[in-house]
């Protein structure tokens, strides 16, 4: 397991691996310890209802979205449309990039 895995901060997205909404991604809202944080993703999951998570069942993306990180530190909240805004803005630019990315290679493979 990478570092990353194991130590979600504050901000970045995360895929949810177990449980019920395993597959579905959504931002980390605060650590509570070394094993849980809290998730939320502003739709199913409201900043004011957060799912606490074993950071076990997560497995961490290689994005922070800044704006929701900076909101969290400064004020303590953040709202449902920010969060919803950060997820639809790495489902953008991260999965989409990853799916044009497998298009190209299973492209390039068949010619």
């Amino acid at each position: 397991m990478k570092e990353s895995d194991s130590n979600p901060q504050i901000g970045q997205i995360v895929q949810i691996q177990k449980g019920r909404d395993a597959g579905q991604y959504a931002v980390v809202i605060q650590r509570l310890d070394d094993k849980f944080v809290f998730i939320a993703d502003g739709e199913k999951r409201k900043f004011d209802s957060p799912k606490k998570k074993n950071i076990q069942h997560l497995q961490c993306q290689d994005y922070m979205n800044e704006e929701v990180r900076r909101s969290l530190l400064e004020t303590g909240r953040v709202t449902n449309g920010k969060l919803r805004w950060a997820l639809g803005k790495f489902v953008e630019e991260v999965l989409e990039d990853l799916e044009k990315g497998d298009e190209l290679d299973g492209e390039r493979r068949r010619h």
